[in-house]
């Protein structure tokens, strides 16, 4: 071990001392196309601008129960202008961090969806997990590409618009924020975007939850390929890895390799999976100290929220259904181990679930909470995973329901507060229509799982979604602060 990482602090040293390329982005594409840029070179674009689009989204913790991802706000710093395959330089930790027993006070942020702690990556087509040759955590290796798109000056030079997203990172006393915010894919493409996030810690910051030193955090992932690694419109060809690898071949876990879009997953180690399967996921892990060499299994829920809100009455009319569907996968990161999980719940006449072992180290279990008849209150489901490691290792994941009780109304007023919302499916806009009338009312945009996505006060009754991915949503109208009902719509 010692060995290994003097060459790779050899490396290290090697690439801080590399020469410095200047040349336009066109420049640099017929080199990366050709298989021609030098790992030991830095390379600045001469005809690139920084976006005056900043996703500044305020605050100084996770954006709500359901969602962590740190919002970004001014205590950020950028990372790296906008580049491809580029580097941060080496920054200062005021804590340690434990990788697999290697204790680190530095890391470097590499562009293409990883950090590293012992040399720079410009390497853009991710392989597979155990590799030898890198050092790195990667919520996603692929080939990400912050240039963003052209436009052409006065003179008729080509300018890069620099909207291609950004890489920023923000050093706690106890945690490393990394958020690579919208950013697009190879060359110069910013017609599909993807956010993530990493966190490291020294394994006390409450933004990772105890027992836990890593934090993987997905908003919307939108593509998966670089067109320099097989890919066509930011899919196919070699696929995006999400994991971690010391660099020795020993110590490794995979989450999954991804080329396409869709929701399929079959496990780490299986066929490539589908990258909307990370849409909304958080992932939390320990590789501290050697025993970390068995991480624990990973338990993801697509139930994200800490709570979850179920409603029941007496009437049809609910914020959301009474009967809540979700599901938990199980995995283990380490090939060739299985896995035991056993899944409960408060109240078991309440809960059903169908389980179904998709590949030796992934099961996934499709589950339902129903409140119909339960008083309103928290109700618990609890997943409890072991490995077969030596030594084993368990993980636990704890889902909150909150039943909620909706007043029945009586048979002339369910009458009178009917209401219609077309075209559905949809594309940007609807229009929303109460008995006869269009009225002004409040509207609010939920998520399957609950969480509020959008409001719109005093609506005219068109409401305009565009800025929606697409996908199923729940549309609550209130009249006068009263709710009036739940249409569930498709956005196309």
């Amino acid at each position: 071990m010692k060995k290994l990482l003097l060459l790779f602090s050899l490396v290290a040293s090697v690439a801080y001392s590399q020469q410095t390329i200047y040349l336009t982005q066109s420049e640099y594409n017929i080199l990366k196309l050709s298989n021609s840029v030098d790992p030991l070179n830095k390379y600045v674009f001469t005809d690139t601008q920084m976006s005056q689009t900043v996703h500044y989204s305020g605050g100084t913790v996770k954006n709500g129960v359901c969602n962590c991802m740190v919002p970004l706000d001014s205590s950020f710093i950028l990372a790296m202008q906008p580049n491809d395959d580029g580097s941060s330089g080496s920054i200062n930790l005021p804590f340690t961090f434990d990788f697999y027993g290697n204790q680190y006070d530095s890391v470097i942020i590499n562009n293409n969806g990883n950090v590293s702690f012992l040399a720079p990556y410009v390497t853009w087509t991710a392989n597979a997990f155990p590799d030898a040759s890198y050092n790195m955590i990667a919520p996603f290796w692929g080939d990400v590409d912050t240039r963003g798109t052209y436009v052409i000056d006065s003179l008729g030079n080509y300018i890069g618009t620099g909207d291609g997203g950004s890489v920023w990172y923000k050093v706690t006393p106890s945690a490393l924020i990394v958020v690579w915010d919208h950013v697009g894919y190879f060359s110069n493409h910013t017609d599909l975007v993807s956010t993530f996030q990493l966190i490291i810690s020294n394994g006390a910051d409450s933004l990772v939850p105890a027992g836990n030193n890593v934090s993987f955090c997905y908003e919307d992932m939108q593509w998966t390929t670089g067109d320099a690694s097989g890919g066509t419109g930011g899919f196919g060809g070699s696929p995006a890895t999400v994991g971690v690898n010391v660099g020795n071949g020993v110590d490794f876990f995979q989450v999954g390799q991804f080329d396409s879009a869709g929701l399929a997953f079959d496990g780490p180690y299986g066929s490539s999976d589908q990258i909307d399967f990370l849409d909304g996921q958080e992932i939390y892990f320990n590789i501290a100290g050697a025993a970390a060499s068995n991480t624990p299994p990973v338990l993801i829920s697509s139930a994200i929220c800490d709570t979850i809100d179920v409603y029941t009455g007496d009437t049809l009319i609910k914020s959301l259904p009474e009967q809540f569907e979700f599901s938990i996968s199980a995995y283990t990161p380490e090939m060739g181990q299985s896995l035991t999980t056993a899944i409960a719940c408060s109240v078991p006449s309440a809960f059903t679930m169908t389980a179904t072992q998709v590949s030796s180290e992934y099961y996934r279990y499709d589950c339902i909470f129903n409140a119909n008849s339960l008083a309103p209150g928290l109700y618990y489901v609890n997943a409890q995973s072991m490995d077969n490691g030596v030594p084993a290792a368990s993980s636990d994941l704890n889902l909150v329901f909150r039943v909620n009780y909706e007043q029945g109304l009586s048979v002339s007023e369910i009458k009178n507060v009917d209401f219609e919302v077309f075209p559905n499916p949809f594309n940007d806009i609807v229009q929303i229509q109460k008995g006869s009338d269009l009225n002004i009312i409040d509207v609010e945009v939920l998520g399957l799982s609950g969480k509020q996505i959008k409001i719109a006060k005093n609506c005219n009754s068109y409401l305009d979604l565009s800025d929606l991915q697409n996908g199923v949503y729940l549309i609550s109208v209130y009249e006068a602060g009263k709710l009036i009902g739940t249409k569930r719509v498709i956005k196309n």
